[in-house]
């Protein structure tokens, strides 16, 4: 019901709950799912980690550089809902089999 309701998602930080949340809405709008902005509040540098990963993913060609831009970040609440305001889904050819 909530995923019905929100308009998009934003992490702040957190444990691993958090993290399979916020990456399991990323994952829904990379296959298509919903096209409701994702992002992470990036509080002190807490993302760098995760950041410098999903660059690393990249790459190593693990993920599309598209994919990766659909996870916006931001230290500034009020950047980031900016940035969700104007958020337009990348146009992305399928990459999965059905």
């Amino acid at each position: 019901m909530i995923f019905e309701r929100s308009d998009a998602f934003i992490a702040l930080p957190g444990g691993y709950g958090t993290l399979e949340e916020i990456m399991e809405l990323v994952t829904w709008a990379q296959i298509g799912s919903h096209k409701k902005p994702c992002g992470l509040i990036n509080v002190a540098g807490y993302f760098d980690g995760l950041l410098s990963f999903l660059d690393q993913a990249v790459s190593e060609g693990f993920l599309e550089p598209e994919h990766r831009e659909m996870l916006l970040v931001s230290e500034d609440p009020e950047e980031m809902l900016e940035r969700m305001a104007a958020y337009r889904v990348p146009e992305m050819e399928q990459w999965w089999r059905s």
